[in-house]
């Protein structure tokens, strides 16, 4: 189902910041493996209250919820990497397989919320 959304300039400025979110959220996932991405999530959680009733709030969401959920997967990783790398390399293997697929994990979620962002569509709950 499409709803139409009226973009006001105060919305659409709303819009801009949640845009620079994902694109930090983005470069701190390239260039430091998610661990800066503590900063656009602060700001995430400053400025969700502000879109409040919007699909911007959902956007928002959608960020802080991806930050935790890849921070928990990050530290199981870590934890395989560092408890089990002297049997055998296993901890490193499954370490780097859980790292891997968390890393690909949140760049598919801030891909998809940009693009949903782009065509005003709010993100699932």
């Amino acid at each position: 189902m499409n709803q139409d959304v009226t973009i006001t300039s105060d919305l659409e400025e709303q819009k801009n910041m949640v845009r620079i979110l994902y694109i930090v959220h983005a470069l701190a996932l390239v260039f430091s493996l998610g661990l800066l991405a503590i900063l656009p999530v602060i700001v995430n959680y400053i400025k969700r209250p502000e879109t409040q009733g919007t699909f911007l709030y959902s956007h928002h969401s959608w960020m802080i919820r991806s930050f935790w959920w890849f921070a928990l997967w990050m530290a199981i990783a870590f934890f395989f990497i560092f408890t089990l790398w002297w049997l055998l390399g296993l901890g490193l293997v499954i370490g780097y397989i859980v790292g891997g697929l968390a890393w690909i994990w949140k760049a598919y979620r801030l891909l998809k919320g940009f693009f949903d962002l782009e065509k005003n569509l709010a993100m699932p709950a």
